[in-house]
């Protein structure tokens, strides 16, 4: 059974007759196509990440804030409380992406870490993974980039936080880093 056939004389003449006077629509040239939708936006995420980030605000100082001592590498910008670096060293925040600096000489991995963290702030990435090596390939097993990513990563604006690495993440061979929302 055809469309054509569904519907009756009848029901065609009344349709002739109401659209008698209508006019088609200027063509004004443009070609419309359809919309493409948006990136899915992660709502829980965003929210649980700006939860965890009031409470590290919020906390106020214990007695292991004190006794906190070591060589491990950490930065934190001034005016955050040590309870973000503490939330970030205990593994509070999930890590989103990573940069292997992996055989890159120094002006090869500045550049590649000033790309990442940009990119990594356009996608809204506020947890993220700097694998710098331990050195054990450099010229006498010395870290040449370990030095290196701390201090860029100091001097960038998108940067809270830092602190090295669980050893389940990397330990001494890579930073984990809190940018800004």
């Amino acid at each position: 059974m055809t469309k054509r056939a569904l519907l009756s004389e009848n029901d065609r003449s009344l349709f002739r007759q109401a659209v008698a006077d209508a006019k088609p629509l200027p063509h004004h040239g443009k070609a419309l196509r359809k919309q493409e939708a948006p990136p899915p936006y992660p709502v829980q995420s965003q929210l649980d990440e700006r939860e965890a980030l009031r409470e590290s605000l919020a906390a106020g100082w214990t007695a292991e804030d004190w006794l906190e001592t070591g060589d491990e590498p950490n930065f934190l910008r001034p005016g955050l409380s040590r309870q973000v670096l503490r939330k970030l060293r205990s593994g509070a925040w999930v890590i989103q992406t990573q940069l292997d600096l992996h055989g890159l000489d120094r002006r090869e991995a500045r550049a590649a870490l000033a790309d990442f963290l940009a990119s990594c702030v356009k996608r809204g990435a506020r947890c993220v993974r700097v694998i710098h090596g331990k050195g054990l390939g450099s010229k006498n097993r010395e870290p040449v980039l370990k030095t290196k990513v701390k201090h860029w990563l100091a001097q960038r604006e998108e940067v809270l936080a830092y602190c090295q690495a669980r050893p389940v993440d990397g330990g001494g061979g890579a930073l984990v880093v809190l940018l800004k929302a």
